[in-house]
Protein backbone atom coordinates (compact mmCIF):
# COMPACT_ATOMS: atom_id res chain seq x y z
CA UNK A 1 0.00 0.00 0.00
CA UNK A 2 1.06 3.42 -1.01
CA UNK A 3 1.36 5.53 2.08
CA UNK A 4 0.13 9.06 1.55
CA UNK A 5 1.79 12.06 2.67
CA UNK A 6 0.59 15.96 2.86
CA UNK A 7 3.69 18.01 2.53
CA UNK A 8 2.98 21.77 3.89
CA UNK A 9 6.19 23.89 3.39
CA UNK A 10 6.21 27.58 1.91
CA UNK A 11 9.57 27.58 0.73
CA UNK A 12 9.11 26.07 -3.09
CA UNK A 13 12.75 24.98 -3.23
CA UNK A 14 12.83 22.58 -0.26
CA UNK A 15 9.06 20.99 -0.52
CA UNK A 16 10.25 20.31 -4.13
CA UNK A 17 13.37 18.70 -2.72
CA UNK A 18 11.42 16.84 0.01
CA UNK A 19 8.21 16.10 -2.16
CA UNK A 20 11.30 14.72 -5.02
CA UNK A 21 13.00 12.11 -2.43
CA UNK A 22 9.94 10.96 -0.77
CA UNK A 23 8.63 10.41 -3.90
CA UNK A 24 11.75 7.81 -5.36
CA UNK A 25 10.94 6.40 -1.75
CA UNK A 26 7.43 5.34 -2.83
CA UNK A 27 5.32 7.81 -0.84
CA UNK A 28 2.44 10.02 -2.74
CA UNK A 29 2.59 13.10 -1.61
CA UNK A 30 0.50 16.57 -1.80
CA UNK A 31 2.02 19.86 -0.96
CA UNK A 32 0.43 23.03 0.57
CA UNK A 33 2.18 26.13 0.19
CA UNK A 34 0.18 28.21 3.16
CA UNK A 35 -1.57 27.33 5.93
CA UNK A 36 -5.21 28.10 4.27
CA UNK A 37 -4.10 25.72 1.39
CA UNK A 38 -2.95 23.01 4.08
CA UNK A 39 -6.29 23.51 5.91
CA UNK A 40 -8.25 22.72 2.77
CA UNK A 41 -5.75 19.73 1.72
CA UNK A 42 -6.42 17.81 4.40
CA UNK A 43 -10.03 18.02 4.71
CA UNK A 44 -10.75 17.52 0.87
CA UNK A 45 -7.87 15.69 -0.34
CA UNK A 46 -7.31 12.91 2.10
CA UNK A 47 -6.74 10.55 4.05
CA UNK A 48 -3.06 10.70 4.68
CA UNK A 49 -1.21 8.89 6.74
CA UNK A 50 1.48 11.70 7.71
CA UNK A 51 1.17 15.21 7.99
CA UNK A 52 4.53 16.80 7.17
CA UNK A 53 4.34 20.52 8.92
CA UNK A 54 6.34 23.39 8.64
CA UNK A 55 6.10 25.59 11.63
CA UNK A 56 6.01 28.84 10.02
CA UNK A 57 3.62 29.55 7.40
CA UNK A 58 1.66 32.49 5.12
CA UNK A 59 -1.21 33.04 6.48
CA UNK A 60 -2.28 30.48 9.35
CA UNK A 61 0.76 29.17 11.76
CA UNK A 62 1.65 25.37 11.55
CA UNK A 63 0.54 25.25 15.31
CA UNK A 64 -2.77 26.30 14.47
CA UNK A 65 -3.38 24.13 11.71
CA UNK A 66 -1.96 21.48 13.85
CA UNK A 67 -4.48 21.75 16.92
CA UNK A 68 -7.39 22.13 13.55
CA UNK A 69 -5.81 18.63 12.88
CA UNK A 70 -6.09 17.10 16.18
CA UNK A 71 -9.77 18.21 16.61
CA UNK A 72 -10.80 15.66 14.10
CA UNK A 73 -7.77 12.86 13.79
CA UNK A 74 -4.94 11.15 15.38
CA UNK A 75 -2.57 11.28 11.80
CA UNK A 76 1.20 11.53 12.54
CA UNK A 77 2.26 15.16 12.95
CA UNK A 78 5.64 15.83 11.99
CA UNK A 79 6.65 19.85 12.73
CA UNK A 80 9.48 21.09 10.51
CA UNK A 81 10.77 24.25 11.96
CA UNK A 82 13.94 26.64 11.79
CA UNK A 83 13.79 26.94 15.57
CA UNK A 84 15.44 24.75 17.90
CA UNK A 85 14.81 25.56 21.54
CA UNK A 86 13.20 23.03 24.12
CA UNK A 87 10.29 25.86 24.30
CA UNK A 88 9.45 25.60 20.87
CA UNK A 89 9.77 21.42 21.19
CA UNK A 90 7.41 21.19 23.98
CA UNK A 91 5.06 23.80 22.55
CA UNK A 92 4.72 21.49 19.36
CA UNK A 93 4.45 18.31 21.35
CA UNK A 94 2.02 19.49 23.48
CA UNK A 95 -0.34 20.56 20.89
CA UNK A 96 -0.33 16.80 19.76
CA UNK A 97 2.68 16.84 17.39
CA UNK A 98 4.51 13.39 16.91
CA UNK A 99 7.93 14.38 16.38
CA UNK A 100 9.88 17.35 15.43
CA UNK A 101 12.95 17.92 13.11
CA UNK A 102 14.50 20.84 12.83
CA UNK A 103 16.55 22.61 9.82
CA UNK A 104 18.13 22.04 8.47
CA UNK A 105 18.18 18.32 8.12
CA UNK A 106 18.97 15.63 5.96
CA UNK A 107 17.03 13.79 3.83
CA UNK A 108 17.94 9.97 5.17
CA UNK A 109 16.68 11.36 8.45
CA UNK A 110 13.78 12.96 7.33
CA UNK A 111 12.59 9.69 5.77
CA UNK A 112 13.61 7.73 8.80
CA UNK A 113 11.27 9.83 10.81
CA UNK A 114 8.18 9.94 8.33
CA UNK A 115 9.05 5.98 8.02
CA UNK A 116 8.83 5.90 11.78
CA UNK A 117 5.65 7.79 12.41
CA UNK A 118 3.97 6.05 10.32
CA UNK A 119 4.64 2.79 11.55
CA UNK A 120 3.88 3.75 14.75
CA UNK A 121 0.51 4.67 13.83
CA UNK A 122 -0.22 1.82 12.31
CA UNK A 123 0.92 -0.40 15.28
CA UNK A 124 -1.32 1.87 17.72
CA UNK A 125 -4.45 1.31 15.49
CA UNK A 126 -3.94 -2.32 14.92
CA UNK A 127 -3.06 -2.17 11.00
CA UNK A 128 -0.21 -3.94 8.97
CA UNK A 129 1.81 -1.66 6.26
CA UNK A 130 -0.60 -3.51 4.08
CA UNK A 131 -3.32 -1.89 5.88
CA UNK A 132 -4.61 -5.60 7.03
CA UNK A 133 -5.69 -6.13 10.46
CA UNK A 134 -3.22 -7.08 13.27
CA UNK A 135 -4.73 -9.51 15.00
CA UNK A 136 -2.25 -9.36 18.56
CA UNK A 137 -3.68 -5.65 18.67
CA UNK A 138 -7.19 -7.30 19.66
CA UNK A 139 -5.82 -5.58 23.27
CA UNK A 140 -3.43 -3.50 24.68
CA UNK A 141 -1.54 -4.35 27.55
CA UNK A 142 0.55 -1.29 30.10
CA UNK A 143 1.53 -1.30 33.91
CA UNK A 144 -1.03 -4.61 34.07
CA UNK A 145 -4.05 -2.51 32.24
CA UNK A 146 -5.31 -4.93 29.49
CA UNK A 147 -7.69 -3.16 27.62
CA UNK A 148 -9.78 -5.08 25.37
CA UNK A 149 -10.54 -3.25 21.85
CA UNK A 150 -12.54 -5.95 20.45
CA UNK A 151 -15.02 -6.41 24.00
CA UNK A 152 -14.48 -3.04 25.27
CA UNK A 153 -13.50 -4.68 28.56
CA UNK A 154 -11.02 -3.56 30.91
CA UNK A 155 -8.89 -5.78 33.15
CA UNK A 156 -6.43 -4.61 35.83
CA UNK A 157 -3.94 -7.02 37.43
CA UNK A 158 -6.18 -9.75 36.31
CA UNK A 159 -9.85 -8.13 37.91
CA UNK A 160 -12.74 -6.71 35.80
CA UNK A 161 -12.97 -2.80 35.77
CA UNK A 162 -16.37 -1.75 34.70
CA UNK A 163 -16.09 1.09 33.19
CA UNK A 164 -19.02 3.07 31.10
CA UNK A 165 -18.60 3.69 26.98
CA UNK A 166 -17.25 7.42 27.64
CA UNK A 167 -14.24 6.33 30.12
CA UNK A 168 -13.66 3.14 27.93
CA UNK A 169 -12.70 5.09 24.91
CA UNK A 170 -10.77 7.79 27.31
CA UNK A 171 -8.90 4.80 28.81
CA UNK A 172 -8.44 3.25 24.95
CA UNK A 173 -7.15 6.88 23.75
CA UNK A 174 -4.23 7.14 26.12
CA UNK A 175 -3.39 3.13 25.92
CA UNK A 176 -3.12 3.17 22.29
CA UNK A 177 -0.95 6.74 21.93
CA UNK A 178 1.44 5.68 24.92
CA UNK A 179 3.84 9.04 24.90
CA UNK A 180 1.30 11.78 23.54
CA UNK A 181 -0.07 14.57 24.87
CA UNK A 182 -3.68 15.55 24.43
CA UNK A 183 -5.72 18.29 25.19
CA UNK A 184 -8.94 18.61 26.62
CA UNK A 185 -10.15 19.57 23.32
CA UNK A 186 -8.42 17.04 21.59
CA UNK A 187 -10.04 14.45 24.41
CA UNK A 188 -13.51 15.85 23.39
CA UNK A 189 -13.16 15.95 19.90
CA UNK A 190 -11.73 12.29 19.66
CA UNK A 191 -14.08 10.41 22.30
CA UNK A 192 -17.42 12.66 21.69
CA UNK A 193 -16.76 13.36 18.40
CA UNK A 194 -17.89 16.64 18.33
CA UNK A 195 -16.66 20.57 18.51
CA UNK A 196 -15.04 21.51 22.13
CA UNK A 197 -16.46 24.75 23.47
CA UNK A 198 -14.52 25.24 26.68
CA UNK A 199 -16.76 23.04 28.66
CA UNK A 200 -13.93 21.58 31.07
CA UNK A 201 -16.48 20.13 33.16
CA UNK A 202 -17.29 17.40 31.31
CA UNK A 203 -13.95 16.57 30.86
CA UNK A 204 -12.72 17.01 34.40
CA UNK A 205 -15.91 14.72 35.77
CA UNK A 206 -15.27 12.02 33.33
CA UNK A 207 -11.52 11.72 34.07
CA UNK A 208 -12.14 11.95 37.74
CA UNK A 209 -14.57 9.04 37.23
CA UNK A 210 -12.00 7.18 35.47
CA UNK A 211 -9.60 7.50 37.96
CA UNK A 212 -11.36 6.55 40.27
CA UNK A 213 -11.75 3.51 38.97
CA UNK A 214 -8.51 2.79 37.48
CA UNK A 215 -6.38 4.30 40.06
CA UNK A 216 -4.38 3.05 42.94
CA UNK A 217 -4.54 6.09 44.54
CA UNK A 218 -6.82 8.64 42.02
CA UNK A 219 -5.31 11.89 43.78
CA UNK A 220 -1.48 10.62 42.77
CA UNK A 221 -2.88 9.24 39.18
CA UNK A 222 -0.11 6.59 37.74
CA UNK A 223 -2.11 5.66 34.33
CA UNK A 224 -3.45 9.08 33.10
CA UNK A 225 -1.16 12.12 34.23
CA UNK A 226 -1.90 15.82 33.98
CA UNK A 227 0.35 17.99 32.52
CA UNK A 228 -0.55 21.55 33.90
CA UNK A 229 -1.91 24.32 31.37
CA UNK A 230 -1.83 21.58 28.53
CA UNK A 231 -3.60 18.38 28.89
CA UNK A 232 -3.12 14.67 29.30
CA UNK A 233 -0.56 12.20 28.79
CA UNK A 234 -0.48 8.36 29.83
CA UNK A 235 2.24 7.84 32.69
CA UNK A 236 5.70 7.03 32.14
CA UNK A 237 5.65 4.67 34.86
CA UNK A 238 3.05 2.45 33.25
CA UNK A 239 4.21 2.78 29.16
Amino acid sequence: MQHRVLLVEDDEAISEMVRSYLVKEGYQVESAFDGEAAEQAFRHKGPFDLVLLDQMLPQRSGMDILQSIRKSSLVPVLIVSAKDTDVDKALGLGFGADDYISKPFSMIELAARVKAAIRRAEYATGRSPSGETIDQKASVTLGGMTVDLDNFSVLKNGEEVKLTAKEFHILKLFMTHPGRVFTKAQVYGMVWEEEYYGDENVINVHMRRLREKIEDDPSHPEFIKTLWGIGYKLGESVQ
